[in-house]
């Protein structure tokens, strides 16, 4: 059996979102780390994924949401570990041009990720834009899944039950 390791982004999902039903419905996923809300400190966030992924060396796959997909390209840049492949939902755009702050003050690595990536796009995602997804899908070497007008892909847009995500998964997963 496969790991599922649940990266949350910057907030903490509600009890609605999919990323917090498949952790209550999968007993395969574990959360890495249990979303501990804003602020959004990344060495904490990478430490956290490293241990997770560290525990066991069963293969895990990674499932990252938002600023979780950011995680998962700061952890895969310093560390490496047993990660067989990531589903990468729908990331925040962070480039040169864009306002720092101090939870997002640092740049996101563009390299080819070492494992089998699906970085799922939105056309109306309020944080990046549709050429932003292919050019995080171009450079992490990842394949892109044009998931429509989904805003973020969250429980503001809806975002509940996430069944193509499901099967994103086991397509990386088979």
């Amino acid at each position: 059996m496969t790991r599922h390791l649940l990266v949350p982004g910057r907030g903490r999902p509600r009890p609605e979102h999919w990323l917090r039903r498949w952790a209550d419905t999968h007993p395969e996923a574990r959360w890495a780390p249990r979303p501990p809300g804003p602020p959004y400190v990344v060495d904490e966030r990478v430490a956290a994924l490293h241990a997770a992924i560290s525990a066991d060396d069963e293969p895990a796959v990674l499932i990252a949401h938002s600023a979780g997909c950011i995680s998962v390209a700061v952890w895969a840049a310093r560390h490496t570990g047993p990660v067989r492949a990531a589903l990468m939902v729908t990331p925040p755009y962070l480039g040169p041009e864009t306002p720092r702050s101090d939870e997002f003050a640092y740049d996101v690595p563009r390299d080819r990720l070492p494992f089998r990536t699906i970085v799922v796009a939105s056309r109306t995602d309020p944080y990046t834009t549709y050429p932003q997804f292919e050019q995080y899908a171009e450079d992490w070497g990842a394949e892109l899944f044009d998931a429509g007008d989904v805003g973020h892909l969250d429980t503001s847009s809806g975002y509940g039950p996430w069944p193509d995500g499901e099967r994103l998964v086991e397509a990386l997963t088979s």
